[in-house]
């Protein structure tokens, strides 16, 4: 059975869209025009929660009510989940330049609530991703700890909406890791970017323990030097794929047709400039 592939951008409040997603720089409801063009989006504003070990700021009811409002039925949310849940320690400039382990983290409780902040959107929500940063040996030993804590956390969460996980350490992407993900119905997002391998070359090694729904982002090699070219205008490429686009449009494929499996594919504008440009470019591809 085949399965479904939902195409989108990694947020979505661009005015230098204008022209490729809006008619004007200023539409009154940016998400409801673009909701016009595409079917999916991925949301990361929800990421930064953590402002200290007792400070967590989740999404807000009004605002989530506000997005799902915005959108039709058929419209689908990927949701980056709160970095209070994937932060081993807290970030360096809140705790005077010491190593001060984050108390919620894999928090199975904070998950619930998290979800149930989202109540409103949960059925239309496609996937969550639970992004972790690169994780050094002071903060992770050995990936094994690493596993050890996350199968005891995703043995205790609702997992009816589908998760993700995304590893920034290219040494964690191993058959056992994998295996893991696929014996607990855990996806795998796949990072274009952040000196992570080739997003290709990982599939086709691992594909036999793919199953279920996976996620991938567009994320490009060098978000500064991007950003130092665009200027932050985002209204055409300046760092052309072409070479590797109709490759990741054939793993997509493969993916969806022959392992029934559900895709999100999230484009950022730092991948080549412009994530609308770059969607047109898959959709090529993808429908032929």
């Amino acid at each position: 059975m085949a399965g479904h592939v939902y195409i989108g951008t990694c947020s979505w409040k661009y005015p230098s869209w204008e022209g490729l997603v809006y008619d004007s720089r200023a539409p009154q409801n940016f998400l409801q025009e673009y909701a016009r063009k595409y079917k999916s989006v991925e949301i990361d504003q929800w990421f930064w929660s953590l402002f200290g070990v007792d400070k967590i700021v989740l999404p807000k009811a009004e605002v989530v009510k506000e997005y799902v409002d915005s959108v039709p039925a058929d419209f689908r949310f990927v949701v980056k989940a709160p970095n209070s849940l994937s932060l081993t320690h807290l970030y360096k400039h809140m705790s005077s330049g010491k190593l001060v382990e984050n108390p919620h983290f894999l928090s199975p409780e904070l998950y619930q609530t998290f979800l149930n902040s989202l109540s409103h959107m949960l059925p239309q929500i496609g996937a969550i991703n639970l992004q972790f940063e690169y994780l050094n040996k002071l903060k992770m030993p050995v990936p094994q700890i690493f596993l050890e804590r996350f199968v005891d956390f995703v043995k205790s969460i609702d997992k009816a909406v589908p998760l993700c996980i995304e590893i920034r350490n290219p040494n964690f992407l191993n058959s056992n890791y994998f295996q893991i993900l696929s014996e607990h119905h855990v996806g795998h997002t796949f990072c274009h970017g952040y000196y992570m391998p080739d997003i290709q070359a990982v599939f086709e090694r691992f594909s036999p323990l793919l199953q279920g729904t996976s996620i991938i982002r567009l994320l490009g090699a060098d978000r500064q030097e991007i950003e130092k070219t665009t200027g932050k205008s985002w209204g055409r490429v300046v760092a052309p794929k072409d070479k590797e686009i109709p490759g990741i449009a054939a793993m997509v494929k493969k993916m969806v047709d022959q392992s029934g499996m559900d895709i999100y594919l999230n484009v950022n504008n730092h991948y080549e400039g412009s994530a609308p440009v770059t969607i047109g470019k898959l959709l090529h591809y993808l429908q032929n």
